[in-house]
């Protein structure tokens, strides 16, 4: 146990409770200000992975074990009350803001998310993975306003860009070694202050498109923080907080009884914590949209899920003597939609809904039955299957030769659903529906690979590679993960044949994919390259094809020997 404060996490008891309490969600003890002259009360509420879900996201998206949470208005209304307990709050997010949202965001070049932030106070927002899909130049722009230099301000107004501040201590420019955005922040208290190092994880190269991040290095975290340290303990900071985008894995479910809970965690962030500076107080991390309450190392570990259903309340007691924490107490609180949704929130959401409904609300198609994007055992999702079938199918239409298609499954960001979500039939798929599933706009790619290259491609899902590929209606393979690296897949057949190594096939897959993304450098081999529709067309395009509708995918194609 860290010897400088006391840490408890509200467990269980605290998680029903918050789950349970109506009208307002935040019906517990009124804590107390900044009384004692010996210490100093602090509030950070912690944020990661909202992914600009402005609407109440729908599905599993859009609960905490069976409590429905989310929602940018019933945020608004959490935060502002938890806000009210305490003079000397912060409010902070851990990265992936914006970046994979939804329509009615990301057809604004995510403005809406940017002002609903402002809305909300949010104070800083550590960049993530997500924050570059569209590149260091719009991100920039993200912060200073300005209206989208391609398709102008959409919405009739300016963009003032946003009001709290972005943060990034190991994304530097190569040119010059300047970090994009300040490292760091130092927040001044009653007797004390507080430092927050903001950054992404180390490896977002090699997820999110190469061409927008060339101008930029991501450095080590652990490495970045630690030489921060020292230069913080010189301007007198003794409270050291790390907005990471970076997560890990834990060994329990996610539900109203498990999110103040620790489990058995695994992955990088344990491993970051353990190796930072002991100075380091708090962590609060996501990219993996864990929900976690631990103490690793002697460091408060936090992360609050995703989509905004949960918000993470740390009450820290500071010693204006020692300047460090005595006490850390820590609620991970469901964003429940029993309060009121704030005013404000509502108004501007409703105002991009407005503007996005006659591409939205548009119907493209049809599905027989939900198809998820849940895995098997084998890593094959129905969803993928289909999402690869439409994109061999779209490139086929268009004279390219495709034979096999691969998707990419951290590209697939939501279900499809029978059931109608809006005005829509059950059954019918809405543009925005399809948008929400495939939100990065990439476009297909076809090029030439040898059978030996797509057996390299293969294996690479095992030595690196982010994700198991979903693969195209005919191609399929064995995959037997107690074999040797680099021997792990064997009996590839298209359309029944074995694939032969040397000869030469025709594959599609997305663009991010195509230039190397989720370590799959095989592709940047791949020849006689033809670009095609983008990938939401496409899928339109597959949809439209098979008027009676599209069933879910079998999830045959790849089997997993024991």
């Amino acid at each position: 146990m860290n010897d400088r404060f006391r840490w408890a996490a509200l467990g269980a008891a605290a998680a029903l409770l918050t789950a349970a309490a109506a009208p307002s969600a935040l019906a517990a003890p009124e804590k107390k200000g900044p009384t004692k002259a010996a210490t100093t009360e602090v509030q950070l509420l912690g944020l990661n992975d909202f992914h600009g879900a402005l609407e109440p996201p729908s599905g599993s998206s859009g609960r905490i074990g069976s409590t429905n949470a989310g929602g940018a208005a019933y945020l608004a209304t959490h935060v502002r009350e938890l806000r009210a307990t305490n003079p000397n709050t912060l409010f902070v997010s851990a990265g992936d803001l914006i970046g994979a949202t939804p329509l009615v965001s990301a057809l604004f070049h995510d403005e809406p998310t940017i002002e609903a932030a402002n809305l909300m106070d949010l104070d800083f927002n550590a960049v993530g993975n997500h924050e570059f899909d569209e590149g260091v130049d719009e991100l920039l722009r993200m912060q200073e306003g300005g209206c989208h230099p391609v398709d102008g301000c959409q919405d009739g107004d300016g963009f003032g860009g946003a009001e709290f501040d972005f943060l990034a201590a190991n994304v530097k420019y190569k040119s010059t070694g300047d970090t994009i955005f300040p490292p760091y922040a130092i927040e001044k208290f009653k007797g004390v202050k507080v430092g927050l190092i903001g950054m992404t994880t180390k490896v977002t190269p090699a997820i999110v498109s190469p061409a927008g991040i060339s101008s930029v290095d991501f450095l080590d975290e652990v490495e970045t923080v630690n030489a921060l340290v020292p230069h913080l303990k010189k301007k007198g900071v003794r409270t050291i907080v790390v907005l990471l985008h970076e997560g890990g894995s834990t060994s329990n479910p996610l539900n109203e009884t498990t999110i103040n809970s620790c489990g058995t965690t695994t992955g990088r962030v344990p491993q970051i914590a353990s190796a930072l500076d002991d100075e380091v107080d708090v962590m609060i991390t996501g990219h993996t949209n864990w929900a976690v309450n631990c103490e690793i190392d002697g460091k408060v570990v936090t992360g609050a899920a995703s989509n905004g259903r949960l918000i993470t309340d740390i009450d820290m007691t500071l010693s204006r003597a020692t300047k460090q924490p005595t006490e850390i107490l820590v609620n991970n609180r469901i964003v429940t939609r029993t309060v009121d949704p704030a005013a404000d929130l509502t108004t501007l959401i409703s105002k991009y809904q407005t503007a996005s409904a006659p591409f939205a609300n548009r119907v493209i198609g049809r599905i027989t039955a939900d198809i998820l994007r849940a895995a098997n055992a084998a890593g094959e999702s129905s969803l993928g299957d289909r999402i690869a079938d439409a994109q061999n199918f779209d490139a086929q239409q268009a004279g390219t030769g495709s034979q096999i298609a691969f998707m990419n499954a951290g590209g697939i960001r939501a279900d499809l659903l029978y059931a109608p979500s809006g005005g829509e039939q059950p059954g019918e798929v809405t543009y925005g529906e399809a948008f929400a599933v495939q939100p990065f706009g990439n476009s297909l790619v076809t090029m030439s690979l040898t059978g030996q290259q797509i057996d390299a491609l293969l294996e690479q899902q095992f030595t690196g590679g982010n994700g198991i590929l979903q693969v195209s209606e005919g191609f399929s393979y064995r995959r037997s993960d107690s074999a040797p690296a680099g021997s792990k897949v064997d009996n590839i057949t298209l359309n029944g044949a074995p694939l032969d190594a040397a000869a030469t096939y025709r594959v599609t897959v997305n663009s991010f994919l195509a230039d190397g993304g989720d370590n799959y450098s095989v592709l940047l081999e791949g020849t006689d390259r033809v670009p095609g529709n983008v990938d939401t067309d496409a899928f339109e395009n597959y949809l439209l094809a098979n008027p009676a509708g599209i069933a879910p995918g079998p999830q045959d194609r790849i089997i997993r020997v024991p």
